[in-house]
């Protein structure tokens, strides 16, 4: 498979892109700093140069053209402000899901974030965060030239990842590792009866592949 990664550097990402590589696929990730390109080649993937803040739909589709899958794994990060949140974590989302369907990419993984809610209330920069991010799943879910599934993590780590998990419609709060997360979206990718579905990762005691069977009905 061919799999293009918006936010292509980001910790979860490299991770994606390094399962992915390892077995074999082709991971495509996109970067807005040239600097980054070296650490997707490290870990097997081809960097793409391209701000999502300001490309055009037609741009970004012709790097989707051709692909089996998106991923959206993009942020503006903890130390970004309100602004960007927007222009990022709920605009970018949009173009990119804009983009895919331009390309005919029908399936389309969203790494969002547990609390994300289009109504959350709240000032606070995260709480605008989790607006944009609610409202980027809110668009993405309205799209049905999409194969979408929706994974909201809890609490990210650096601990290596164990396999044990908890993946439902609702877990409630917890930590997850990132090693955790990535894995997830590899078993979702090969798992296409989880489409139109928003999912809840924590650490659990059920192994990974299990637990995306589980959730699809198989």
């Amino acid at each position: 498979m061919r799999i293009v990664i918006a936010g292509g550097h980001g910790q979860i990402a490299l991770r994606l892109e390094r399962l992915l590589a390892a077995r074999g696929d082709e991971a495509a990730g996109i970067i807005r700093n040239p600097g980054q390109s070296d650490d997707l080649r490290a870990v097997g993937a081809e960097p793409v140069v391209l701000d999502l803040e300001s490309a055009t739909v037609d741009a970004v589709a012709e790097v989707l053209r051709g692909a089996d899958a998106a991923v959206f794994a993009a942020g503006a990060g903890p130390n970004s402000g309100t602004a960007r949140k927007d222009t990022v974590d709920r605009g970018a989302a949009v173009l990119f899901a804009d983009a895919a369907e331009r390309a005919g990419v029908r399936r389309y993984l969203v790494v969002s974030s547990m609390g994300a809610d289009p109504d959350h209330a709240g000032d606070e920069v995260f709480d605008v965060y989790l607006r944009a991010k609610g409202e980027a799943d809110a668009d993405v879910r309205s799209r049905p030239a999409l194969d979408w599934t929706i994974l909201r993590p809890g609490m990210l780590t650096n601990d290596a990842g164990t396999g044990q998990v908890l993946l439902a419609a609702s877990t409630g709060r917890g930590p997850v590792p990132r090693d955790d997360v990535a894995a997830a979206l590899v078993e979702l990718l090969d798992t296409p009866a989880t489409a139109g579905l928003t999912l809840e990762l924590i650490s659990g005691n059920v192994p990974l592949t299990v637990a995306v069977k589980d959730i699809a009905g198989n």
